[in-house]
């Protein structure tokens, strides 16, 4: 898996140093290209292994056939972003599917998995020096500061990595050679002066033992304050989609709930449109222009005042490394990480929208309200209420996480066969409260309340026939009208305890067992094995069932898998015409699950060399990912939900019992992957690649509404009708809505990049590169449905895609400055591309970024670097109805400065 070599393989992209961030195609090789010779003088670099993320053959010179990229620590260093999945993002490869600016009402805030191609996070294998790690893939749980630089396959990956290498694999690579000590801090707020962060960072590495040993440590602390209101930007929140008389619909803007007033409004009878003021009496209010349940305007309240845009971020990461030469061909890694999340912020309201019952006897309502409804014969009325007051729900997330490993790498018959073995366990924890919902049952009791004929006093109906309830009624109208203890009565806290572990283990044997007439053949075979289980255990009111509109879930469940590889390499020709060097490269795996049973994953691919510096590939793999834990095993639910059907040429509303929840039957997705490409480096400091893929997902595992499983089975999709039962007159009794294999997922599309480094004299130069994405189509297909997702830029909850996403660069660095210019450019799409919206364009976005630094000398001294960075330089607004975009800024301008030493 490792190999040695005079140069980093990668010199040609990164010749210099610069700041800039993009990615290139990269490959093993023993000496370095002309391009590297540009390069400042600078102390000869030490000889490092190199991991080949594409591939298990660790020969020197090998060049994967599959495609991969490399980015630098100081690539991600560009416009500082919170960590290091963050600084992917920007990638146009990659797609922020969940992050704090996309996940903000969501109860896994604060992660950032990443995702390529779209596809879901999920068929994106993350790796930490070639090895799992537990957390779910989040990267903010990997410490920044040791990140070296992150090797990207933009291609199928399973034969090598293993299950959810669909879409490619992202390789994290620590900075293992580190020696000294460095120290950073960073601040930064917005042009609007919100949206502060704060980091702290250090790591230390040093040798011991006369260097047969050495130990690296690190860790940061980062603090974003977030943004605390999805209004609190330009086009991001109380957008809605508000439908026409022609059948189409408009994003609109400023929109919020009719049924639902702070204070309450009263939606039926003799004061119907009526609301009330905090002393409980009676006020028309401005109700602007009602649509439905929607209200344009006027009074309207909405979440978007108060919950999220962006989620604060509080978290530490550390880690610490440990390496020892047993012997000269024997090396121990030990090693531990450890980070922890802390969340805390308001969530969401839990408000009744034209939902209460009031009757005309209760215990708060003023005297003249009474006689109006006595006088109109009404003994009851009903209320929407907008519960700001006392149901407005906080959130607190901390998120512990820890992983150990045990590591043994060494050669044996003088370096021809190289051997590596490890175990690895991981926990990660996600514990959540969530204080403000209602109870159901009190909430209930609380509302109907009357008078004491005893004391006078207001209290609960249920009181009566009940003295010793601890029922304590609630008064409802008007804004700030429920007591403390009427609040505590009537609310509870939803909780959840959750609980993941990992447990990995390997063993490799790579080597050149013989040769043939154009060179050595590299074989590399192994075996590996996982075990995983998760636990998430609800809260007593959440197994209860006792709150209205959320609660939590249990889980638990468990797999394991056992897996044989093998790969080979084999050179076919070399030194002929337009075959300078032409090699064959395949692997297979095979993958037995304990839940899924056993599957075959494959690779075919080839490289060669036409032309001095012109290097082709191509592969064809067949990848797999086998079903989660939350998949398989997620708690079975049952409720009742209004599904519209049609039942003997009549088209009725039916309260449909749907069964929702994990399936143990589910089976691997599997994907058919293309790829083919060429990198060339026809001039000094020139390189240039152009890759296509193309990747077919089978079986993927997805779940569908009861109302879709409906129209499709009456379209004609026959699997889906096994999971709709009705009675012998066709009438709709239940439908079965859990986890599926079910759609296909299809992309292709080509990713490119050029890259060019001037040098101006010995110690200054000029870096250029341009690194793009263009997406041809991404669709999912049911059987009888296609669903084109290329274009839309805007919706953030499905698979969109920009068809365009382009990064431009340009550098200059010495021995004491460099700056970078960036611009990344997003294609013009569609809010949503498959629906009728007036105003459903978006146009063509292109933000620009600077970033400069200066080195400070110090003589007898540690190295001082000043830096700054500013991102979204012009402060571009976002697109209409942006809350939660995957693709553009809501903060707007944001500077950050900071500071670094080295000792």
């Amino acid at each position: 898996m490792q190999f040695t070599a005079t140069k980093s393989c990668y010199a040609r992209w990164l010749a210099g140093g610069a700041l800039i961030l993009g990615a290139a195609p990269a490959f093993a090789q023993s000496t370095p290209p002309a391009s590297a010779q540009s390069k400042p003088p600078a102390a000869e670099e030490p000889q490092q292994d190199i991991i080949v993320s594409g591939s298990r053959i660790d020969r020197p010179g090998f060049e994967s056939p599959t495609p991969l990229t490399r980015v630098s620590a100081e690539d991600l260093s560009v416009g500082s972003r919170a960590n290091v999945g963050a600084a992917l993002a920007d990638l146009p490869q990659f797609k922020a599917g969940q992050s704090p600016q996309t996940s903000g009402t969501n109860a896994q805030a604060g992660r950032f998995p990443v995702d390529l191609r779209g596809l879901g996070a999920t068929r994106t294998l993350v790796l930490l020096d070639g090895r799992r790690f537990s957390s779910d893939n989040d990267l903010s749980t990997v410490p920044s500061v040791l990140v070296k630089n992150i090797d990207i396959v933009t291609g199928g990956a399973s034969a090598a990595w293993g299950s959810g290498a669909v879409a490619g694999v992202v390789n994290i690579r620590l900075d293992d050679t580190l020696t000294g000590v460095k120290l950073g801090a960073e601040t930064g707020i917005s042009t609007y002066g919100d949206a502060a962060q704060h980091r702290f960072e250090a790591a230390a590495g040093f040798n011991f033992a006369g260097g047969r040993g050495h130990f690296l440590i690190g860790g940061e602390y980062f603090d974003n304050d977030g943004l605390m209101q999805k209004t609190a930007r330009a086009n991001t929140g109380r957008w809605a989609s508000i439908a026409n008389a022609d059948g189409s619909t408009t994003l609109t803007p400023n929109v919020g709930y009719a049924n639902a007033l702070v204070g309450g409004i009263i939606t039926s009878g003799v004061l119907r449109n009526q609301s009330f003021n905090p002393d409980g009496t009676l006020r028309t209010p401005n109700l602007g222009t009602v649509v439905g349940t929607n209200m344009i305007g006027g009074e309207a309240p909405s979440d978007d005042d108060r919950s999220p845009l962006i989620t604060p971020q509080k978290r530490v990461a550390g880690m610490a490394r440990l390496t020892y030469d047993l012997a000269d061909d024997l090396k121990l890694t030990a090693e531990v990480r450890y980070s922890r999340y802390w969340g805390n912020y308001t969530w969401f309201g839990d408000h009744n929208r034209g939902t209460i019952t009031i009757r005309s006897d209760n215990a708060f309502l003023r005297p003249e309200i009474k006689a109006q409804l006595a006088a109109a014969g009404q003994t009851s009325f009903t209320m929407g209420r907008y519960n700001s007051d006392f149901a407005y729900s906080t959130i607190n997330v901390r998120r512990p996480a820890i992983q150990g490993t045990l590591a043994l790498d060494g050669k044996a018959f003088g370096g021809k066969l190289r051997y590596s073995a490890y175990y690895s366990h991981g926990e990660s924890r996600n514990n959540i409260d969530t204080p403000g919902f209602r109870m159901t049952q009190n909430f209930a009791n609380a509302v109907n309340s009357v008078i004491s004929p005893t004391t006078g006093q207001p209290i609960c109906r249920i009181a009566l026939t009940n003295p010793s309830t601890n029922c304590v009624p609630i008064n409802l109208f008007g804004n700030g009208a429920p007591s403390a203890a009427a609040t505590a009565y009537v609310t509870g806290t939803p909780s959840s305890r959750a609980k993941t572990t990992l447990d990995t283990a390997g063993l490799s044997l790579r080597g050149e067992p013989f040769s043939l007439w154009a060179g050595p053949v590299s074989v590399a075979i192994g075996a590996e094995a996982r075990w995983e289980g998760t636990t998430s255990t609800a809260g007593a009111l959440d197994q209860a069932a006792a709150f209205t509109t959320f609660q939590f879930g249990s889980l638990y469940g468990k797999d394991s898998v056992k897996e044989g590889f093998a790969e080979l390499l084999v050179p076919l020709a070399k030194g002929l015409p337009l075959l300078r060097n032409l090699e064959f490269n395949g692997a297979v795996r095979y993958s037995d699950y304990r839940n899924s049973g056993g599957i075959w994953s494959w690779k075919l691919g080839a490289t060669n060399e036409f032309f001095p510096g012109v290097v082709g590939r191509v592969t064809r793999s067949r990848d797999i990912r086998a079903p989660s834990l939350s998949e398989l095993y997620s708690t079975q639910t049952i409720s009742y939900v209004n599904v519209t059907d049609i039942v003997n040429g009549r088209t009725v509303t039916v309260n449909t019992l749907v069964n929702g929840g994990g399936n143990p039957y589910l089976t691997p997705e599997k994907a058919d992957t293309w790829t083919a490409g060429i990198t060339t480096s026809p001039l000094r400091g020139l390189t240039a690649s152009l890759d296509y893929f193309d990747i077919t997902i089978n079986n993927v595992i997805t779940s569908v509404s009861a109302q879709d499983l409906v129209n499709r089975c009456r379209a004609g999709n026959l699997d889906l009708c096994g999971r709709v039962f009705r009675d012998a007159g066709g009438n709709l009794l239940s439908v079965k809505s859990n986890s599926v294999n079910l759609s296909q997922y299809k992309t292709n599309g080509i990713d490119g990049e050029i890259g060019y480094t001037m040098a101006l004299s010995d110690t200054r130069r000029m870096n250029f590169r341009v690194i793009g994405t263009w997406v041809n189509s991404l669709t999912t297909y049911d059987g009888i449905t296609r669903i084109e997702y290329v274009d839309n830029t805007s919706y953030a909850f499905v698979n969109g895609m920009p068809s365009w996403r382009v990064n431009g660069s340009i550098g200059y660095g010495d021995r004491t400055f460099a700056g970078l210019v960036r611009l990344r450019y997003i294609s013009p799409g569609f809010y949503n591309r498959n629906q009728n919206i007036t105003n459903n364009r978006v146009p063509t976005y292109t933000y620009v970024d600077l970033q400069v630094s200066v080195k400070i000398p110090v003589s007898h001294g540690p190295g001082l670097e000043v830096y700054a960075n500013v991102s979204n330089l012009f402060d571009r607004d976002p697109p209409i109805a942006s809350a939660f975009s995957p693709f553009y800024d809501t903060v707007g301008r944001f500077m950050t400065i900071g500071t670094r030493v080295k000792f």
